[in-house]
């Protein structure tokens, strides 16, 4: 017996900065979780993802990350997409440069 589908985004790098980034719905590349769409039928996110990784020229390592929505708000489920989306772990770079 197979999982139930879980909600997901469509997540990638980059390919000239390598920030993390998501895929809206519109089909563009945004670097804010928040403003990601959340995919909650399988077909769907399959399709996304299909699409994602035909644009190699814009990210890679494109793949489905599991959220969940929660109060309006877009959580990771999973401790690896909550750091990826936090940012470098280095406070000078990237995202995390503005919490200096």
């Amino acid at each position: 017996m197979s999982k139930p589908f879980t909600p997901k985004v469509v997540t990638a790098n980059a390919l000239l900065e390598g920030d993390v980034v998501y895929l809206d719905q519109k089909s563009e590349w945004v670097r804010d979780l928040q403003d990601a769409e959340v995919v909650t039928d399988e077909a769907s996110a399959e399709l996304k993802l299909l699409e994602a990784e035909a644009r190699g020229h814009e990210a890679v390592g494109v793949y489905l990350a599991d959220v969940a929505v929660e109060d309006g708000m877009i959580k990771t489920t999973h401790f690896r997409e909550a750091f990826r989306a936090k940012g470098p772990s280095n406070y000078r770079h990237g995202k995390q440069a503005e919490l200096t």
